[in-house]
This record gives structure tokens, sequence and C-alpha cells, in this order.
């Protein structure tokens, strides 16, 4: 079943590369198609570079996989993007926290910009709702009361998309729809007044940016990190 569940992942982004439709028109960007991880970078603009012993920090494993364990520091994307569709499938470990960040700009030396949250939720009975699995971090727990999770043992990955369009935010959890918000209404401006970014001058308004892997100390797995851009989409 897992097996299938993979090759569909694969299957149904081919079948969109390949579309007629307008929205459709740019092919899919493997973010991890090499192990020399050649599409990210370290904030000061360093390649990704493996610990002495080769096991620790992120590196590349059998099967197209990005592991981190131990201490391997955020990964920038060489790359900005503006509007775009963005598919990964990532695990987490027991009392895991992480996340992917998108839009990500410098705040003097900060470099920070929106999350899709990543961890165990069933670790963390009495969370903030804000850090729940695919939410919008610390900004928005879910735009729906009717929008659920759907959670999978922590030995399986999770499929996780984002789409941004313009001021549309979109997140999913496993073809569940999470977050659908828009960026500078006065619900989004109130989301913000009442968080930890309250004090970054327009966070999250900025039009491009970094895609950001994290590392909170946590051990994680990605795969299948496909993107798209939808710059010139409608």
């Amino acid at each position: 079943m897992k097996r299938l569940m993979h090759l569909g992942l694969f299957v149904f982004l081919a079948l969109l590369s390949t579309s007629g439709s307008k929205v459709s028109a740019q092919s899919y960007v493997n973010l991890l198609n090499d192990a020399e991880l050649s599409h990210w970078m370290k904030p000061n603009g360093d390649p990704v570079h493996r610990s002495e012993d080769g096991t620790s920090g992120w590196r590349m494993e059998d099967g197209g996989i990005l592991h981190l364990s131990g201490n391997g520091g955020n990964l920038l994307s060489r790359e900005k993007y503006g509007d775009f569709d963005l598919w990964f499938e990532y695990r987490i470990s027991e009392k895991g926290n992480n996340g992917i960040k998108y839009r990500v700009a410098q705040y003097n030396r900060d470099w920070l910009g929106l999350e899709y949250q990543i961890q165990d939720d069933a670790a963390f009975p009495n969370m903030s709702p804000k850090h729940l699995t695919a939410s919008l971090y610390d900004i928005v727990a879910q735009s729906s009361p009717i929008f659920e999770r759907d959670y999978r043992p922590l030995s399986e990955f999770n499929v996780g998309r984002i789409i941004l369009q313009g001021n549309q935010i979109r997140h999913w959890q496993n073809g569940r729809l999470i977050i659908d918000e828009c960026v500078g209404s006065s619900r989004w401006l109130k989301a913000v007044s009442e968080s930890k970014f309250r004090d970054r001058e327009h966070f999250g308004q900025n039009q491009h940016g970094h895609l950001m892997l994290t590392d909170h100390n946590s051990e994680t797995w990605f795969r299948n990190v496909f993107i798209r851009r939808l710059d010139k989409c409608p």
C-alpha cells in the first residue's frame, strides 16, 4: 500500500505537469533531485555539507529521502518563489517539531516567513491550535471548523501541499484543505497582530521569497518535494 501511495504521487504530478490547461503550463521541478542538494543552501549562501561522519545533519538517503538528524541548521532554497504549487511528503519523529517556510525574507539578522507547521501533534495535547500540523504557524489554526486533519502513524509519510496565488494561501494535509486565507484581509491583519510576528512590519505580505526547510532539533524526513511556479497563471 505504501509503495502504491508513493507511486500515486508521482503519477498525479506527472499528469498535472503535462496537462494542457493554463494553470498547468509550468512543469514541476524536483527539489531533491541530487545528493548534493543543489537546490538548497545554508542561510549564508554556502552549499549544504554533510557532517564529517556522514551520519548527522541533512543528507540524502536511498529512495530520494532527505533525512535530518542531529544539527543540520536551516536550509534556504537557492531560488525565490512568488506564486507556486508545492507538493511534499514528510515524516516527523516522536515528539518532533519542524516545518516548511515560504516567502522567507531577512528581517535584520533573522530569516522569517510563513510556515506550514509539522509536528507530532499527539505528543502535545495542550499545544495551541495555531501550532498543529498544517496550520499557518502561530497565525491561523484552520480556516473553517469543518476542516479536519488526517493523521497517519509516525512510521508513515504524510502528503502536504501549499498553494500561493496572489494573496491567497492554502494548506492541505493528506488531501484535506486546512488553511484558506487571504493575506491583507481584516481577518489576516488581526491574526498577525495577535501572533509572535506582530512587531515585524508587513509580515507575510512580501510577494516573493525563499523556501526554508527548518531545523528545530527534531529528526525529520522529506521526499518527493516538487514545486511549479504559478506566477504567470490566472
